[in-house]
């Protein structure tokens, strides 16, 4: 989180400031003073991560891991290098080395990951090896899509020369941080609370419930793939906070707080167009796309945990942009104080739900969607108090909540029809159940059912406008298909 939302998230804010006042000369100055320390934090974190991986992994009730935190180690320092040169295209507002890079790593991390998992368990190694081998797909893909980053900014280097003074290379670092710091200690509140949730769950497991290392470990791996899917439709949010804190920064430094408004409420409402019918969509479908996606895990509690966690990625999804709007406006410090909260309130509802043993793991998502929905609700009402020109939540939440709503209810009525009918001609186990191609079939065509019908309402309500149409790659072309006029 250091090195992939703070100090990237203040070079990208440095440079979108200076590039807006012609600044060309400070602009190279503060990604040289960047990238070295992005390289030496990377270095340490690479070092420290593999020297003390016994530790990590038995602090977190898995001592199993050491292999698979290992193997991942060395990838903070290429995430950490690949996070300067994001940067860096970032305020420039340029997405696309960043949108690459992350395709190349999702590429090589898929690939290879499951290659050596693959070949790793044909030879006999056991699970903590294959593991290891799995997830040493991120520290390749994470090469490999570093090298990229090199050539592409090599290639696409500004070679612009301003007459202006560049800042000594210490006050740009103290800067750096005096941004990064705040912004890194607010991202980094939701991975450490994550940690600290998988270490609790597990241990309140083995502890209040009486169940063995590798009870609890089983039983919270059916959990950490509901995870995983509640996981996806935040990580469509990640871009478009990126994007919106150096266009709302250059705003701010021209002094045209207006234009900064203007933006930030496309961007919250973009974020509300994907994340309404995303959350609510793995909500009423998550029985069937655990079974379609993880046939062989404990679908009793994998099913029910993504149910609530499809709710709660809609809150993480405005919390998201909510940071990087109040980032962009230069109030870094108050997501601090609001995820702090929000973990508190996280960890305390998971340290008594999951210690009851008629609720059990079953706790821990409820206490992902308090925490999140609570620090979602705080940071509205924090922006709409502080900022000029503040977003009209009205306009950016009720259209697509109203469209995501009728189509949960449709896709629902949708499946459970279909079901039916594909239980009518065959598509059933011994134990008169949905069979595996029976909830496949039902669940891809309850999903692009949904698809359709959200997309009819987003336009029927006018839920989307042109202005939001430009965070969007050929958005104007997209605009003048669907006849968006405003």
């Amino acid at each position: 989180m250091i090195s992939t939302a703070g100090l990237p998230v203040a070079l990208s804010k440095t440079i979108s400031e200076a590039n807006a006042l012609g600044r060309h000369n400070q602009v190279r100055r503060v990604f040289s003073v960047a990238l070295i320390a992005f390289l030496i934090l990377g270095t340490v974190s690479s070092v420290v991560m593999f020297r003390f991986a016994g530790p990590l992994a038995a602090w977190q009730g898995d001592s199993l891991a050491v292999y698979a935190v290992k193997a991942l180690a060395f990838s903070c320092l290429f995430v950490c290098a690949m996070s300067a040169f994001r940067g860096y295209a970032q305020g420039h507002s340029n997405m696309v080395p960043t949108a690459v890079s992350q395709i190349i790593e999702a590429l090589f991390k898929l690939v290879v990951g499951l290659a050596l998992a693959w070949y790793l368990v044909k030879i006999g190694k056991g699970s903590e090896i294959s593991a290891a081998g799995a997830i040493f797909g991120v520290t390749v893909s994470g090469l490999f899509a570093l090298l990229y980053l090199v050539f592409s900014h090599l290639r696409r280097q500004n070679a612009l020369r301003g007459r202006d003074e560049p800042d000594g290379s210490g006050a740009i670092l103290a800067n750096l941080a005096r941004i990064a710091i705040p912004i890194t200690l607010s991202s980094s509140i939701q991975p450490i609370t994550s940690y600290l949730d998988t270490v609790q769950v597990q241990t309140r497991l083995q502890s209040a419930l009486g169940m063995t290392e590798t009870a609890a470990v089983s039983l919270y791996g059916a959990y950490q793939k509901a995870i995983t899917i509640y996981n996806l439709p935040p990580s469509f949010m990640v871009a478009l906070a990126a994007s919106v804190i150096p266009a709302v920064s250059a705003a701010c430094a021209r002094r045209d707080r207006k234009s900064g408004g203007v933006l930030s409420e496309s961007a919250l409402r973009m974020a509300a167009l994907v994340a309404f019918p995303a959350g609510i969509g793995l909500a009423v479908l998550a029985s069937p796309i655990m079974k379609l996606l993880y046939p062989s895990t404990n679908l009793e509690v994998a099913g029910p945990a993504l149910a609530i966690l499809g709710i709660a990625s809609i809150f993480v999804c405005i919390m998201l942009l909510g940071n990087s709007i109040l980032q962009a406006n230069g109030f870094v410090n108050l997501p601090i104080i609001v995820m702090f909260l929000g973990s508190i309130v996280k960890l305390s509802v998971n340290y008594y739900l999951v210690g009851q043993p008629e609720i059990g793991i079953k706790g821990a998502p409820v206490g992902t969607l308090l925490c999140f929905s609570l620090i979602a609700l705080l940071e509205l009402v924090i922006i709409k108090r502080v900022i000029p020109y503040a977003p009209r939540y009205g306009r950016v939440f009720v259209k697509p909540a109203a469209a995501a709503l009728i189509m949960g209810a449709a896709v629902r009525v949708f499946y459970s029809l279909l079901s039916r009918l594909l239980l009518a001609v065959g598509f059933a186990t011994d134990a008169g159940a949905l069979s595996r191609i029976g909830n496949a079939l039902g669940t891809f065509l309850a999903i692009g059912a949904g698809m359709i019908v959200y997309f009819a309402l987003v336009l029927l309500l006018k839920a989307i406008s042109r202005e939001d149409l430009d965070f969007v790659p050929k958005g104007e072309k997209i605009a003048k298909f669907l006849h968006i006029s405003k």
